[in-house]
């Protein structure tokens, strides 16, 4: 009888580590297949998640960029904003209107994110989280786009947190967002951070102490950069700046009637003593303020027999007498001319929305002369050096004016007076070097 062989045949041995290649083969394919297919439904997943994202948003109308038209000041439009100094838990499950700087953004995932917005040195937290009806995907998106220092408005519900909150001087309230307004885009990479301009030389030479190197901005960097440097907490406080001004007129309305009541009720012995020696009739105002367009004023001039260009300026002899004509029809001596014609004003003047031929421009008379010229200034800077440009200004030699429009602009306005001719005019004296305390002029430089 013959024995079995110890080793299998050759033949057998190749099949045997066939079929084991084989079943190797197999599962490694089968694993690199799964691989690929959990790395197609994660990609599937994403794409579902950025086309969600992307896709048409129903909500669009609660967020987004402020075109420009909607920024000319326009009539009174009756909203209420708040101030972020007086959000506190009082105002609890109350809607609110705030308007600031984008001063921190923090994305927490794609469904919500954390907003920090600073008016005048004051914070708050305000919260974006996709809820259905009010903040979309798209939203958050969208804030968590926005470059710091961007000009924008939130509206939303006060809420009380369970814990104090670290990163805001309003620590006991924060904002649960409905709508969301960039009104004015700063360039995503700032020349200088406000956290750095605001850093104190002890904190920053602790810092050294403990081997730590924080960011000092020098002199000469933060007058480069003024208009940013302005924004630190200790200069707000220096300056007392309040750069918000939306409507102009309105300021200069109640100030000036405040300032002639105050001046008749508190300067009588004054104003006699004047009288006495420069006889004058008392100024004639009314409680409100009378506000003329440029093309009505032009109208009153027509009829009265004097041609007036309706896209020119007004020289002085028609300012007076359209001051005479509107003191012969409205009895008052102190009014505003507005709505000039877009061609007579510098080029930051801003246009006016429903006629581009006019501006948001402004004159204050008094006794049939000018004593105040002002304007809704342009605060974007792409439009301000369009609007140089078609004034034949080279862009070039303005451009650090207009580069700081970049950094995050309010909507704003300002006017220039003088104080001396105010009083000049205020009491009928015919030269202002007799309300000047020290007089100068091209001929005379002493006492």
């Amino acid at each position: 009888m013959s024995s079995e062989p110890q080793n299998p045949p050759m033949e057998q041995q190749q099949h045997q580590e066939h079929e084991e290649g084989s079943t190797q083969s197999k599962k490694a394919a089968k694993k690199e297949a799964a691989k690929l297919e959990k790395l197609r439904r994660r990609e599937e997943k994403s794409a579902s998640g950025a086309s969600a994202a992307d896709a048409p948003d129903p909500l669009a109308a609660n967020y987004g960029d402020v075109p420009l038209e909607d920024l000319q000041s326009k009539a009174v439009s009756g909203r209420k904003w708040i101030e972020i100094a007086n959000l506190n838990e009082e105002l609890k499950d109350q809607n609110v209107l705030i308007r600031g700087r984008a001063h921190a953004i923090r994305s927490v995932s794609k469904k919500m994110a954390f907003l920090v917005v600073r008016e005048r040195g004051f914070t708050v937290q305000c919260v974006l989280s996709v809820a259905p009806d009010v903040v979309s995907l798209q939203m958050v998106k969208f804030a968590t786009g926005l470059s710091k220092e961007s000009y924008v408005d939130v509206e939303g519900t006060i809420s009380v947190p369970k814990d104090p909150i670290i990163g805001a001087s309003q620590q006991q309230v924060e904002i649960q967002v409905k709508k969301l307004y960039c009104i004015t885009k700063a360039v995503p990479a700032l020349p200088i951070n406000i956290e750095d301009a605001a850093r104190s030389e002890i904190e920053i030479e602790k810092a050294l102490q403990a081997g730590k190197q924080l960011v000092r901005v020098n002199q000469d960097t933060r007058l480069n950069f003024r208009v940013l440097d302005l924004r630190t907490p200790a200069n707000q406080g220096i300056f007392r700046v309040q750069c918000q001004v939306e409507n102009v007129m309105d300021i200069v309305d109640r100030l000036f009637v405040a300032m002639f009541d105050s001046l008749n009720e508190k300067c009588q012995k004054e104003l006699e003593a004047i009288g006495k020696q420069y006889p004058f009739e008392p100024l004639k105002y009314l409680r409100k303020t009378l506000r003329l367009t440029f093309q009505e004023g032009v109208q009153m001039l027509k009829e009265a027999g004097v041609e007036i260009d309706p896209l020119g300026d007004l020289n002085t002899e028609s300012e007076r007498k359209l001051g005479q004509l509107v003191l012969e029809k409205y009895g008052t001596e102190f009014y505003i001319l507005h709505r000039y014609p877009l061609a007579v004003r510098p080029f930051y003047t801003m246009p006016c929305s429903d006629d581009p031929a006019y501006s948001n421009s402004f004159d204050v008379f008094i006794r049939g002369e000018e004593i105040i010229s002002g304007a809704q200034r342009v605060h974007v800077p792409e439009f301000l050096a369009t609007r140089a440009e078609a004034c034949g200004i080279d862009v070039k030699t303005i451009s650090t004016y207009i580069d700081s429009f970049g950094y995050g602009a309010p909507l704003h306005g300002g006017f220039g007076v003088g104080l001396e001719r105010v009083v000049m005019l205020f009491c009928a004296l015919n030269n202002i070097r007799k309300t000047s305390l020290f007089p100068r002029d091209p001929l005379r430089i002493a006492p």
